[in-house]
């Protein structure tokens, strides 16, 4: 494999504590949601990867028809991402997740299948494939 980024995150505090990148663009302080107890007033890990998938998978939507007749740009794509946090009989936690993708200028039939494509190229759909429930709504506009 060529790794062609790498980026180092520290945590500190846990899920009421702080986030900081090694370069210094990522520093936030992160707080257990009202819901769950806590604090709130700050971002949670869920919120974050909810972010994070959004955006790659938004740009794989865009490399998905990079080399077609359907070639689309930034504004023609918007993904919501949607993280459910449940907890298990036996006290341990998962995630699951809803894409939510809407795509201007294309069929229906052309936005499937532009999002199959996007989930093979997507790093978070690669990453999470068989170990989190994904399920994905395609809109067109």
């Amino acid at each position: 494999m060529n790794v062609v980024y790498s980026t180092t995150v520290s945590a500190v505090g846990g899920r009421d504590g702080t986030i900081r990148s090694d370069d210094g663009t990522l520093d936030l302080k992160v707080a257990l949601p009202h819901s769950l107890g806590g604090a709130g007033g700050a971002t949670n890990p869920e919120q974050l990867f909810a972010g994070g998938y959004a955006a790659c998978f938004a740009n794989a939507v865009m490399q998905a028809t990079r080399y077609n007749t359907h070639e689309l740009v930034d504004q023609d794509v918007e993904v919501i991402a949607e993280v459910d946090l449940a907890a298990n009989f036996d006290g341990s936690f998962e995630l699951s997740l809803s894409l939510i993708v809407m795509i201007a200028g294309v069929s229906q039939k052309t936005a499937e299948q532009i999002v199959n494509s996007a989930h093979a190229i997507c790093p978070y759909s690669n990453a999470v494939r068989g170990n989190i429930n994904v399920s994905t709504s395609v809109i067109t506009r």
